[in-house]
């Protein structure tokens, strides 16, 4: 669902295929569905002495990993750049951001950290004009303004100084 939402988005951002990986799936591909929920139900019984001296379940979906594939370059993100891997993380968060506004008819709040680090000018007002034509809240973050400029007056401008937060005017 969210490949479909990152295809239908802006060009500047990188698709990426997800997928799951763990022992559970890794069970999925060599039986079906109930073979695998039977041998978990074995195998959570058989360690329960285990687990509840370790205080932890060893076995289960909390121990599976995401994993991201730059689609085009069929690269993992683990191997692409800092930037690449930057932009395709943005490209997961506004797809599923789409999905979302589609699913509860309005736009999740996004709360964007850092977002613009790694960003060339193009991928920077892309992402700007995607949070725009969503029509979502966003909350950036940033410790350089020129990184947050091409808003201008798109946006208003929060300063925390020494415990203090100000409006301060676009510049």
């Amino acid at each position: 669902m969210i490949a479909a939402e990152q295809e239908a988005g802006p060009r500047a951002f990188p698709k990426a295929e997800l997928t799951i990986k763990g022992l559970l799936e890794e069970w999925l591909e060599e039986m079906s569905a109930l073979a695998v929920e039977d041998r978990y139900r074995a195998e959570l019984e058989a360690a329960r002495r285990l687990d509840a001296q370790a205080g932890s379940t060893r076995l289960g979906p909390h121990r599976s990993d995401l994993a991201v594939l730059h689609k085009d370059k069929g690269v993992p993100a683990g191997l692409c750049s800092t930037g690449e891997q930057k932009a395709l993380l943005i490209s997961i968060i506004l797809g599923d951001a789409r999905l979302q506004a589609g699913m509860q008819g309005r736009a999740p709040i996004l709360l964007l950290d850092e977002i613009t680090a790694h960003l060339d000018e193009k991928r920077r007002m892309a992402l700007f004009d995607e949070i725009e034509e969503m029509k979502t809240q966003a909350w950036m973050t940033g410790t350089d303004y020129a990184l947050f400029s091409e808003l201008g007056n798109r946006a208003q401008f929060l300063t925390v100084d020494d415990g203090t937060i100000r409006q301060t005017a676009a510049r």
